[in-house]
């Protein structure tokens, strides 16, 4: 395994930890805060308040690297054929033109766009279907 291989190896099990965690956290019983308590002495004089811990274990999740990749399309092949092409070859996909792209974040579906171009110079995606949060979170179980 590469360096690198190790490195999205180590990441996946920290998620897996973290969500773990937050799965834990999210089945134990809120305390509600007393209506009457006064708001935090930082807070009242215009400072920042310090972190709590959901908020750090918030901040490492939002610093975890991912992957995002634009499907055009799909399409099989025999190896003989890929070893035929060259320059110039066309490879016919099974979408249509017009029909929207398929977005992944570590190869799991959690959009569909259409092809934008920015500033005269770069491709984008406009996002135009969202999948469900419910159906993101049941994907990355699978």
């Amino acid at each position: 395994m590469s360096n690198e291989e190790d490195l999205w190896a180590a990441a996946a099990e920290d998620l897996e930890e973290q969500r773990k965690m937050l799965r834990d956290e999210a089945s134990k019983p809120k305390e509600e805060p007393a209506a009457s308590a006064a708001p935090p002495a930082a807070v009242a004089a215009g400072r920042a308040a310090p972190m709590s811990m959901d908020d750090k274990k918030l901040e490492m999740i939002l610093d975890i690297p991912l992957s995002l990749s634009v499907e055009m399309g799909r399409s099989k092949m025999l190896i003989n054929d890929l070893l035929q092409l060259g320059q110039g070859s066309v490879i016919e996909l099974t979408k249509l033109v017009g029909e929207p792209l398929d977005v992944f974040v570590n190869d799991k579906l959690i959009a569909r766009g259409e092809v934008v171009v920015v500033n005269n110079e770069k491709f984008g995606i406009r996002l135009t279907e969202v999948i469900s949060p419910s159906d993101r979170i049941q994907s990355i179980g699978s």
